[in-house]
């Protein structure tokens, strides 16, 4: 618990829990739960289903897909990019940290919008919509007051993705509302290929610098990381591109290939960080694989745009289940540690969370031609949901506890 003082009344002092002091604990915690909850819902969906039977009714007034798509990207995604932003933009401009007031906020207007879209068949469509658009702004508020203060043109890219988040949710509450036709589908991909952009920007200033620091740090004696100024400019550049030809503004083709082109420049960018030499480094290789999974992901969408080689569907899911997944998993548990001031060393239970949440993704990717679809839905998701439940279970105790006073 901790302690606020300074309140109206003298000799007053009110408890706040831990958890709720920091927007790194609450967001992290919550995605980690949230997730869990999802896709066990999504999996069971299906599993009723795949043995012949129905629901007679169902919570959600949108169809079981789309609600799952909705929910693990502008539920559980942004509930991650949340923590990270409210934790990272205080550092990146020395700015006075996120304090509990605005996480309290901000979790609330998070958890409503859950709630709303769960129980939305319910309710009134455009008062869920209202409640769920919410979140993102207030974040983006918090977000755009700090980068105010201290001007920094790189860290403003943020603010257009996180708009674009924003309209990716809007536009899957259009369809729902009844006010637009097909545009939910346009949603998801929007809100996909953004979070893919965040973490080929965020993704491609860490992973070489953690690498470096730490193969400097084990006495390394190989050739350390390289970035190349212009394959970086170039990779944001295309990541931010891919997320707007993502949508039928452009001609197909030609969104393919920048699609493509994309993918092309991550493999060329992660070529250069060395990552086989952090292969006995499980905090360090699954970014690696994550940034490999955001390079072929763009690439196996490209080519099922140019040429249909996979189904739209599957490379989405490689990019979202995959690189989205992986990275940030790979992003809480070692964020966690950091600001809770403990090794960054990951337990072997997080380790086999990496694993499950890689080959959930490759599975569901690709099995389904050789596997059937049901089969490989529910090992997918089931191999999702303890990949997720081990991370709460080893981190709910980290993220609730005071930071250590010492660091090792």
């Amino acid at each position: 618990m901790a302690k606020v003082t300074g309140s109206p009344s003298p000799g007053l002092t009110v408890q706040i829990p831990t958890v709720l002091t920091a927007g790194f604990r609450f967001f992290f915690l919550s995605a980690g739960l949230f997730s869990v909850f999802a896709m066990f819902a999504w999996t069971l969906w299906l599993a009723v289903h795949a043995a012949g039977g129905t629901f007679v009714s169902l919570p959600m007034s949108m169809a079981p897909h789309l609600w799952h798509a909705h929910e693990m990207v502008f539920g559980y995604t942004v509930a991650v990019i949340a923590g990270f932003f409210v934790t990272a933009v205080p550092n990146w401009t020395g700015t006075r940290e996120i304090g509990a007031a605005f996480v309290i906020l901000s979790g609330v207007i998070w958890v409503a919008g859950r709630i709303a879209v769960w129980f939305s068949a319910a309710l009134d469509p455009v008062i869920v919509a209202a409640i769920d658009l919410a979140f993102v702004p207030v974040l983006s508020l918090a977000v755009l007051t700090r980068l105010a203060r201290k001007t920094q043109a790189r860290n403003f890219v943020f603010l257009g993705l996180l708009t674009a988040l924003f309209s990716g949710n809007l536009l899957m509450h259009l369809e729902w509302i009844g006010w637009t036709e097909e545009s939910a589908g346009l949603g998801v991909r929007l809100g996909v290929f953004t979070a893919a952009a965040m973490i080929a920007i965020i993704g491609g200033r860490v992973v070489p610098a953690f690498t470096r620091n730490a193969l400097l740090r084990n006495g390394y004696d190989g050739a350390l990381p390289v970035s190349r100024p212009w394959l970086d400019r170039l990779g944001i550049l295309l990541s931010v591109c891919a997320a707007l030809v993502c949508l039928p503004l452009f001609p197909e083709p030609f969104g393919g290939v920048v699609i493509l082109l994309a993918g092309c420049v991550m493999i060329a960018r992660l070529a250069g960080w060395r990552g086989w030499a952090t292969r006995y480094d499980p905090i360090l290789w699954i970014l690696h694989v994550a940034y490999l999974l955001l390079g072929g992901g763009y690439v196996f969408y490209g080519v099922t745009v140019l040429w249909g080689t996979l189904s739209e569907t599957a490379a989405l899911h490689l990019l979202s289940a995959g690189a989205v997944g992986s990275m940030t998993l790979a992003m809480m548990t070692r964020a966690s540690l950091g600001h809770a001031g403990k090794p960054l060393k990951v337990s072997p239970p997080i380790v086999l969370a990496y694993g499950l949440v890689i080959a959930a993704a490759l599975i569901r990717s690709f099995a389904v031609p050789f596997a059937g679809y049901f089969e490989t839905m529910l090992v997918s998701g089931s191999l999702w949901v303890v990949a997720f439940v081990l991370f709460v279970i080893v981190y709910a105790p980290i993220l609730s506890k005071p930071r250590h006073s010492t660091r090792t």
